[in-house]
């Protein structure tokens, strides 16, 4: 039994699925404004661009997919109207969009929409998506609502690229009118439209007439609020100024299960949580390593010596009240694929070994090691933690508190020595890996550059049989792993805590908070 499922009071009208509660099934009235408070504030509202989970989870009101993950954890069509045809070769893939589909702006939904989305998440300068759509060589449509893709090779991860933000299709009439400022007027085709952002404070969304289900949209707004301090976001949802809590955290959790105004939603993680160290970025994302002039940079055996001081276990306890999973690896037990390298056991603490390594390394005195952090309680103490085991080895560790997103920006341009690195995490491994540790790749914050690691991320890409794949991942991981350049530390529970009239909600393995069904309870 999990620790939650214990909470009987909690557990009343919702959907078990694998001893996690995932949705709320409940009748909903028509009507009403439902505030979701946020753990940071999200940074750009543009599919091409975004990076961030609380992104995704705004996206997930007023940007449908191709695809989508249901709550079993499988693909399935959302915006297409059928899985991807794929030839013997692997290297045309076809399917087509549905016919009843208008963008928030009132432009149709059809197959060139869905081209000029798919070439501009590819070939758009600072696109977050250029390295998952590189294998993508042309797309064109083969009729009003067909399109082909013809790729370079074969593409496995193709159809959970596509459930995800590469998937989203955009106006192209909003494109052509604002260009890379369709952040601050984005419109895509979803149960919401785009209303207002005020930065650090909301996002407002409201019900899009035009979206093909909208008769069975209910609430008339959403607003995406802000909030990083987590027992302020609890204090907001007993006060009832926020009707749900995305991203709660054990402490608060568990103070929630006392509340019988409050119910708990939770699902097993995709994502990981943990620790770059910045290897090469010296002229930002996208760009060729570089030298950087840090100890951890320069020699890995540093960059070991500080993962072997860490204890994940007790930064569970410690800072999760063991609520959380220890992590050493991007693969989530959760995810249905490549199911033979998810469970690797960690390293445990090794403190003689850590200062053997240092001593090798010829490191004399103390290595200086600035870690920038969010700004939130848990990251505090995750930190605070991290600096008090790593001292232990030789290390002195000073923290950076850093708003999240200017974090995100100083990270991506390469001005930082470590910093928090999590990801929400996807159902195939190539989108947990590739476009953080593929030479160049779009997210690749920390400036990593390997070979070995290149082609095992293409050779995964490309082969379809499970058991070789499975192999080729358990090598790449270990690879990975070997370069100490993410250091991953634990696995989040998703934990959405709400009021209890609110009704309708779906919180599934990838961490985002779905609100097209939500609204009041009858």
């Amino acid at each position: 039994m999990s620790t939650l499922s214990a909470c009987g009071s909690l557990q009343s009208s919702a959907t078990e699925v694998g001893g996690e509660r995932m949705s709320d099934n409940r009748p909903v009235r028509d009507g009403g404004t439902l505030t979701v408070a946020l753990n940071a504030d999200p940074d750009k509202l543009d599919p091409t661009l975004a990076q961030t989970l609380v992104g995704r989870t705004v996206f997930a009101g007023m940007c449908e997919k191709l695809y989508d993950v249901n709550e079993q954890g499988k693909v399935v069509p959302q915006l297409a109207t059928h899985l991807p045809e794929v030839s013997k070769d692997g290297r045309t893939v076809d399917f087509d969009v549905r016919e009843d589909g208008r963008f928030s702006d009132g432009t149709k939904l059809n197959a060139d929409a869905v081209v000029t989305s798919l070439l501009r998440h590819r070939d758009l300068a600072g696109s977050a998506r250029a390295t998952e759509l590189t294998p993508l060589k042309s797309a064109k449509a083969t009729g009003p609502y067909s399109v082909k893709l013809t790729l370079k090779q074969p593409y496995v991860p193709l159809t959970a690229v596509l459930a995800d933000r590469s998937g989203m299709v955009m106006s192209p009439t909003a494109l052509k009118k604002y260009g890379k400022n369709f952040t601050n007027h984005p419109s895509c085709v979803g149960p919401y439209r785009f209303v207002e952002r005020v930065g650090g404070d909301r996002i407002v969304v409201a019900k899009d007439p035009n979206y093909y289900d909208a008769k069975n949209v209910h609430l008339d707004k959403v607003i995406y609020k802000p909030i990083p301090d987590g027992s302020v976001r609890l204090a907001n949802l007993r006060s009832g100024d926020v009707q749900i809590g995305d991203q709660m955290v054990p402490v608060d959790v568990k103070s929630a299960l006392t509340d019988n105004k409050l119910r708990l939603f939770n699902s097993p993680s995709l994502g990981y949580q943990g620790i770059g160290i910045n290897v090469g970025n010296v002229k930002g994302l996208g760009q060729a390593p570089g030298k950087v002039d840090t100890p951890m940079a320069k020699d890995v055996r540093v960059r070991e010596a500080f993962e072997l001081a860490i204890d994940r276990d007790l930064i569970n306890k410690v800072a999760f009240q063991g609520m959380y999973e220890p992590a050493c690896g991007p693969m989530s037990p959760a995810s249905a694929i490549a199911p033979g390298v998810k469970a690797s056991q960690c390293p445990k603490r090794d403190l003689p070994k850590a200062k053997r390594l240092l001593k090798e390394a010829g490191v004399k005195g103390a290595v200086h090691v600035e870690l920038k952090i969010p700004t939130t309680p848990e990251w505090s103490r995750i930190g605070q933690v991290v600096q008090a085991m790593v001292k232990d080895a030789g290390f002195a560790l000073t923290l950076r508190p850093t708003e999240y997103a200017t974090m995100l920006e100083e990270t991506d341009d390469g001005h930082y020595q470590a910093f928090q690195s999590g990801w929400s995490g996807r159902l195939d491994p190539d989108g947990n890996i590739a476009s953080f540790l593929q030479t160049k790749g779009a997210m690749n914050a920390y400036g990593l550059g390997n070979p070995k690691i290149d082609e095992l991320i293409k050779r995964g890409r490309t082969e379809s049989d499970p058991a070789e794949r499975d192999k080729i991942y358990a090598e790449l991981i270990h690879k990975v792993n070997a370069e100490h350049t993410l250091i991953y530390l634990y696995r989040q529970k998703n934990y959405v805590v709400t009021g209890k009239d609110v009704a309708g909600l779906h919180v599934y393995g990838d961490g985002l908070v779905r609100v097209k069904d939500a609204g009041y309870v009858k």
